[in-house]
């Protein structure tokens, strides 16, 4: 039983582990880490150690929407943008014992962009950023006494995200006459997004018995900091009516998801089905929330499998995507007012994402 247990937890964890893969394309939503504890709550587990977890993400945004409608024809006039997204997660955890553990996270980015609408309108080119991301440090505590409450148990994180991603990140940008200008990369390819943030986690599961159990996850990534003082203006000079709606230099946004799901075990295999919401919100939690962003959402299916070794567990879980809503940001609600017209931009979201990785216990 007590085997089963381990591999019933450390399978839901480990689906768990990346808790912020966000397949949001141009909503910026970036690669954080999350969930940290590899290790099941059980009161044989008295002694410090230490695991490593390596996840790897990856998407293509293409389908533009404003709202919740698809603008189709970007892909029939070839107009859309299309992002290339990749990031590798390093999650080193040390478990100080059965109650408390702390965890750094350091993503590793590469992503490329192409488009027309960038670079003159005539043809389509394409910038790239690649680098280190946002580094996070975090704790985190299980609520209940593992030895008590062995079939179930809540986890509680609070953690600390550092601009340590290049938010300023830059590539040429070509004009109709193939002269280039070095610029700011766009939002959604910057490898940081310029604030100090603050993590706050809870991560929940539940064994009804060998087979089945259930999780829950929720994160959420307050960045108190409004704007990072980067141009949107792709080395350009701002338009004025982007200086009048505040548009002109970048946001720096709140981030986070909800996530529930279920895992069916089998021998050395488990099978999770979930559905996980990602949000960028329009208004932050602290501080102001004028700037360049592309808030919205998206709700997706996610299935996952995982294989446990002896001291080793491959996952892999792919959400595709269900409901996809680039919402109306404080720049548009600007113009809005100031015109009379309502305005409302638009986002590139992914189909899927896609994520592959190993928890290993050290």
């Amino acid at each position: 039983m007590k085997k089963i247990l381990a591999i019933a937890i450390l399978a839901c964890l480990c689906v768990c582990i990346h808790i912020t893969t966000f397949a949001q394309g141009c909503v910026a939503i970036r690669s954080t880490g999350g969930l940290s504890n590899l290790q099941h709550a059980s009161a044989a587990d008295t002694m410090p150690s230490w695991s490593l977890n390596i996840n790897n993400r990856y998407f293509k945004s293409f389908r533009h929407y404003v709202g919740k409608e698809e603008q189709k024809q970007r892909q029939e006039q070839g107009t859309e943008v299309i992002n290339h997204a990749y990031a590798m997660d390093l999650a080193l955890t040390h478990n100080i014992n059965q109650r408390w553990s702390v965890m750094v996270d350091v993503p590793i980015i590469s992503n490329a962009r192409s488009s027309l609408y960038e670079h003159g309108g005539k043809e389509r080119r394409s910038t790239h950023s690649f680098g280190v991301g946002d580094i996070r440090f975090a704790a985190y505590a299980w609520l209940l006494n593992p030895a008590k409450m062995p079939r179930g148990n809540v986890q509680v994180g609070l953690g600390i995200k550092l601009p340590t991603g290049d938010y300023k990140f830059q590539d040429y940008f070509y004009g109709a006459d193939s002269s280039k200008t070095l610029g700011p990369v766009d939002q959604s390819i910057q490898l940081g997004d310029g604030g100090t943030g603050i993590t706050g986690e809870i991560n929940a599961w539940y064994n009804f018995s060998r087979v089945i159990s259930v999780y829950g996850n929720f994160y959420y990534l307050s960045n108190p900091r409004e704007q990072n003082g980067v141009s949107s203006a792709r080395g350009a000079k701002a338009a004025a009516s982007a200086v009048a709606n505040g548009s002109d230099i970048m946001s720096v946004p709140d981030q986070f998801m909800i996530r529930a799901g279920v895992n069916f075990h089998v021998n050395k295999w488990s099978f999770s089905a979930g559905v996980r919401d990602e949000c960028l919100p329009v208004h932050d939690l602290i501080g102001g929330s004028n700037g360049f962003r592309r808030p919205g959402y998206i709700i997706s299916a996610e299935p996952g499998v995982n294989y446990t070794f002896k001291k080793l567990i491959a996952y892999a879980t792919v959400p595709v995507a269900l409901v996809r809503n680039r919402t109306q940001s404080v720049p548009d609600k600007i113009t809005t007012q100031l015109t009379g017209v309502y305005k409302q931009g638009d986002a590139a979201f992914a189909d899927y994402v896609v994520n592959v990785g190993v928890a290993i216990k050290l």
